[in-house]
This record gives C-alpha cells, structure tokens and sequence, in this order.
C-alpha cells in the first residue's frame, strides 16, 4: 500500500539540547515550538513485494523528480530512515521492503530541522502505507525514537513536548492551534551548506559544558512563563524568553568540548541588526537552532517593515516566512 504525509519543520522557541536516554530519545528538558508553514516535507511509502530492498531517494523539488531520478540516501542517514520503517514495520507484523521518496521546501542539513519534518512525515506516511492505525500520542512517540524534535511536527500550531521519565511519557502535544496568535517565523536563510557537526553528534557532548546543568535546571521556569506570554499574547515576555533559552543553549554549545560553533559572521551580524532594530521601536527577536540560519519572530502587523530591512541585506541567500500551521497531516498527491 502507498501513503504519503506531509509534516512542518517546527522552530523551538524553548529548546532542546542533550538526552536524558540517548536510545530512546528522552530529552532533557521539555521545549515549546511553533510549526512553519512554508518549510515543510512531504514523504510517499509505498511497502510492496516488488521492491527486493528499502529505497530511499530524497528530491530538492517537485520539478527535479519530474525531470531527473531523485538522490539516494547513503551511509548513516539511510540506516536511521531504514530503522525508523523497520519500527513500523513490527508494529504492524510486516517483512515488505519499501520505497522511500522524500521532498524538503527548504534546505536539507542546514539547520532548520529538515530532521523533524522528515521523520514526522516518515512516521504518518509509513503507518498509514503499514495500515498501523495510531493515536496522535502515540505517533509523536514513534516520531520522537526517529528524531526527538519530529515529536513537535506531529501536533498542530504551538506545541509543547513534555520531557518524561520513561518513553511512553514523553510526547507532544498542541498548546494551541496554528490560528491562536498571529505570529510569523521569517526563516533567513544564510548558508545552504550542510553543518560540519550534526545535531545528534553535537549534543552527545552535552555533559561536557559546565553550563548544562544550570540551563536544564532552569527550562521549567521559563515553560511556566512562555504559557503564560501564550495566554496572555504578550508578544513582549514571549520574544525576550525565546532570544533568552537560545543563547542559553549557544553558550552550552560553545563551552562543550571540543566546543561547537554553529553561528556564521552573518548570523551574528543579523542578530546584532536585530537588538538594533529593536532599540529603534520594532519589536522582533531571534532565535538560532542548531546552524547558522536566523529565524526572526514578529507579529503578522510587522512582517513587511522586517522584510524591507532584510532586503538589501548583504548575504543573505533566501527569505522564508513562515506562519503557525498544522501539524502532520496525510494527502493524496503522492511524489511517485
């Protein structure tokens, strides 16, 4: 059987960095994140005796698989997709080898959680083509053992992915819906190259920062007030904390050894634009995720003053503005 899923990469205005179970994904603290519309990954499985092996091919765009054979996932990124099907496959008592074809709106590898889309739209697509019929919890559970972050691309709008003790307590789940608050995450786009260090390998060395206790110690604090700033739409409170646990986590990274140093001479100089803008009365604030791209969060009443200041900005490759959207979701287009 054939399905395909399309799911948001998700930006996480409170952070995850460091497992509490390296296997199983368990995050040391809990995170707050909000799904984007514009950058997103649509997967087709199709599980069939014709396929004698698993083949999984990534392709940049709709056009590109039109016209040329997509690109063949090798190595370690293929192995993990393999073992995330494989999963799925015992939970619904199968052997069938599948295909694989996955499509990203943004770049792969960069930073921008091409990871959480890929395995939240892995997860709906495959247990659908597997016909394993699963609630939403348990779907950012499985999501979660492919790519801890995948777990927030499952639920709709602002979502909160409590951290747990044992496997079955951590999952995600909506805080609110993608049309609670009219925010916009305008993705700026500095560097389409892949990262010299990986997410997953970059927090194995998490322990290694003096820093790491402290910040995960104080994460339930700002969850309490980031519900807070949601309930109340104070877009204040909610911009200071978001730019508050980013460079919380900068700073573990940075003091891990060795340290690790995702932000670019650009990232820093947007970032710094962005405190400049700011003091001159627009209220936007920055996050950075695990690269060196720049997310800008503002209110939709100030997304055109932020873009005419990012346009003739030197070095930066691409604009991306991203409204809050649903989560995972099933559809029929499929990519083969």
């Amino acid at each position: 059987m054939k399905a395909t899923a399309v799911a948001p990469s998700n930006i996480a205005f409170i952070k995850y960095w460091g497992k509490a179970d390296e296997a199983l994904r368990i995050p040391l603290n809990a995170s707050i994140s909000m799904n984007l519309s514009s950058a997103y990954t649509t997967t087709t499985v199709e599980f069939s005796n014709l396929y004698k092996t698993d083949e999984v091919y990534l392709t940049p765009s709709s056009e590109t698989y039109k016209h040329s054979r997509p690109l063949d996932f090798v190595g370690s990124e293929k192995k993990r997709i393999i073992e995330h099907v494989d999963r799925i496959r015992e939970n619904a008592g199968i052997h069938t080898r599948a295909k694989i074809v996955t499509r990203n709106t943004f770049p792969h590898g960069a930073g921008i959680a091409s990871s959480a889309s890929g395995f939240a739209a892995l997860t709906v697509a495959a247990c659908k083509a597997a016909g394993v019929t699963l609630s939403e919890k348990e779907l950012t559970i499985i999501a979660r053992l492919g790519s801890g972050s995948a777990c927030r691309s499952i639920p709709d709008g602002f979502v909160l992915w409590e951290k747990g003790k044992i496997s079955s307590e951590s999952y995600a789940y909506s805080l609110y819906p993608a049309d609670f608050w009219d925010v916009r995450d305008i993705l700026v786009i500095v560097d389409f190259g892949l990262k010299k260090v990986s997410t997953s390998d970059g927090m194995k060395l998490v322990s290694t920062s003096p820093l790491w206790k402290t910040r995960v110690a104080g994460v339930p604090s700002k969850v309490t007030k980031m519900k807070t700033a949601f309930a109340e739409k104070d877009f204040t409170s909610l911009g200071e904390l978001i730019e508050e646990d980013c460079l919380d986590m900068h700073h573990v990274m940075q003091t891990q050894i060795p340290p690790v140093f995702y932000w670019s001479d650009m990232t820093k100089q947007i970032t710094k634009a962005v405190g400049d803008w700011r003091t001159a009365g627009l209220s936007v604030y920055f996050t950075v995720d695990a690269g060196p791209n720049v997310h800008l969060i503002v209110e939709g009443k100030d997304e055109l003053e932020v873009l005419e200041k990012l346009k003739n900005f030197p070095g930066v490759l691409q604009v991306i503005v991203n409204k809050p959207a649903p989560g995972a979701h099933q559809i029929n287009d499929h990519l083969f």
